[in-house]
């Protein structure tokens, strides 16, 4: 599995901003232009809290385990593996979104601040930018934490896919 690479991820927010500013100019010239829905932020953080849980449940259950304490709840690899295609699959959305919403937001900006719900309009597209750069973020930290060590790594103490315990007592 390929590493998020945030150059991509960049690449996708200002594409994404960029179409969104012209749709929103030609569909503000045509009519009027649809609002951004309260609910964007709302799902995006908690997108973005999933996986910082996630990455932080992991972190600690595999501290645990690299420590061999007692007890230790290791990290099934196939749970690991998925909660990081998750989070790359959200990271990759988020960025396209938060685009949507920046070009969005730029295009409400800059036409009319002065009119009362374009400027609603343009906090809530800056807070749906926010969660989804939020979302990438611990997109990011669980894929790190998810991290096999490189063969050459001389701590490295054992284990397998993201630290799973390779002993016979499963």
């Amino acid at each position: 599995m390929k590493q998020l690479r945030i150059k991509v991820l960049v690449g996708l927010f200002l594409a994404a901003g960029v179409l969104a500013w012209g749709g929103a100019r030609l569909w503000d010239s045509l009519g009027t232009l649809p609002g951004v829905p309260l609910a964007a932020p709302i799902v995006l953080a908690v997108i973005a809290v999933v996986l910082f849980a996630t990455a932080l449940s992991f972190r600690s259950r595999l501290r645990e385990q690299r420590d061999r304490l007692p007890d230790a709840k290791g990290v099934d690899p196939l749970v690991a593996a998925r909660a990081v295609v998750f989070g790359q699959a959200s990271a990759l959305v988020a960025a396209i979104v938060a685009g949507l919403y920046g070009g969005t937001g730029v295009f409400l900006v800059t036409s009319a601040l002065d009119a009362g719900p374009r400027a609603d309009q343009a906090i809530h597209a800056g807070l749906s930018v926010v969660a989804g750069a939020a979302v990438v973020a611990a997109a990011v930290f669980l894929e790190r934490v998810c991290r096999l060590p490189d063969d050459k790594d001389d701590d490295y103490r054992g284990g397998g896919p993201a630290g799973a315990r390779r002993d016979s007592s499963r």
